[in-house]
């Protein structure tokens, strides 16, 4: 399962582990932490499998512990729904809730794929329920938010050029700081490595270099490409400064792929996620972009005080 979470702080379930299939349309490859029966008869899977781990899941959240589906659904038809129930959830919501919940996942949990609702009765039957309009993740939690994004910011240079869109303080900013956050995640090279087909990739990125200091993007991108595609270990700001590259060729889509790509290689970096705000929004992206500012920001407000 995967969660994500919006702008105002609500949680978005947004699959349960599925994957894309392979090449041959039928059999897929699953990380599913609840696999419907007949991935384990057929290694096939519909488009009702994910409701099947949907239920699981809900089964779960509601007995507060992992319940094995043939058990509960024994309880279930036995009406032994306090036996499920989590104590900690006793005045939560109603009786009558609860047990609309377990009747649900009991029908989300049928062995056959076709007795299982699809995915717009789920959401039907789950609006019908709801009692209270939402309310942010961070108040049912009675977490403290963090400082506006405007606030955060503005203890940044390179979020603020970002949040402006200025180009020109990007790039200096970019510049200045050279390769120095990419110390210690092991982008390096050993000895042994060294041949002259390296070298020639590693002087590609030479060359890159001195093209994005002289802002000639074009050639920039020509000889960072080139060291991508020389099958070395690429630092994360090789892929920053090409997508900054793309920006000043008007190719954002581009750009935010490489930014993308540099916060694959380099999780916890605030620079990856403030140029994803600039290519975001250049794609007419705002809300995902105002997002990526604040991660950004609140990133490396952490990373200061460590």
């Amino acid at each position: 399962m995967i969660c994500m979470h919006t702008g105002s702080c609500l949680i978005r379930l947004s699959c349960f582990g599925l994957v894309k299939n392979n090449l041959d349309l039928r059999r897929y490859r699953t990380k599913l932490a609840f696999p419907p029966p007949e991935y384990f008869k057929t290694g096939t899977m519909g488009a009702t499998s994910a409701i099947y781990s949907f239920g699981n899941m809900l089964l779960d959240l509601l007995s507060g512990k992992n319940t094995p589906p043939t058990h509960a659904l024994d309880q279930i038809r036995s009406k032994n729904f306090s036996m499920l129930m989590d104590s900690a959830l006793e005045g939560q919501f109603s009786s009558a809730d609860a047990i609309e919940l377990f009747r649900l996942a009991s029908r989300c949990l049928q062995d056959e794929a076709c007795e299982r609702p699809n995915a717009k009765s789920l959401v039907t039957i789950l609006r019908s329920l709801q009692k209270d309009a939402e309310v942010p993740s961070d108040v049912l939690l009675d977490i403290k938010k963090d400082v506006s994004m405007a606030e955060a910011l503005l203890r940044t240079p390179l979020g603020q050029a970002c949040l402006r869109m200025d180009l020109t303080a990007i790039h200096e900013i970019l510049e200045t700081t050279g390769y120095k956050d990419d110390e210690g995640i092991g982008t390096e090279l050993s000895f042994q490595m060294w041949t002259n087909q390296m070298q020639e990739t590693l002087n590609s990125k030479t060359r890159g270099d001195a093209c994005f200091k002289a802002k000639e993007f074009a050639v920039a991108i020509d000889s960072y490409t080139q060291f991508i595609e020389g099958g070395l270990m690429v630092p994360p700001t090789v892929y920053v400064r090409r997508c900054f590259s793309y920006m000043m060729n008007d190719m954002p889509k581009e750009a935010l792929g490489d930014a993308v790509q540099a916060l694959v290689i380099f999780p916890d970096w605030p620079t990856a996620l403030y140029l994803q705000a600039v290519c975001l929004f250049s794609l007419g992206l705002e809300a995902q972009a105002n997002q990526c500012l604040r991660d950004g920001a609140s990133l490396e407000a952490k990373t200061k005080r460590h």
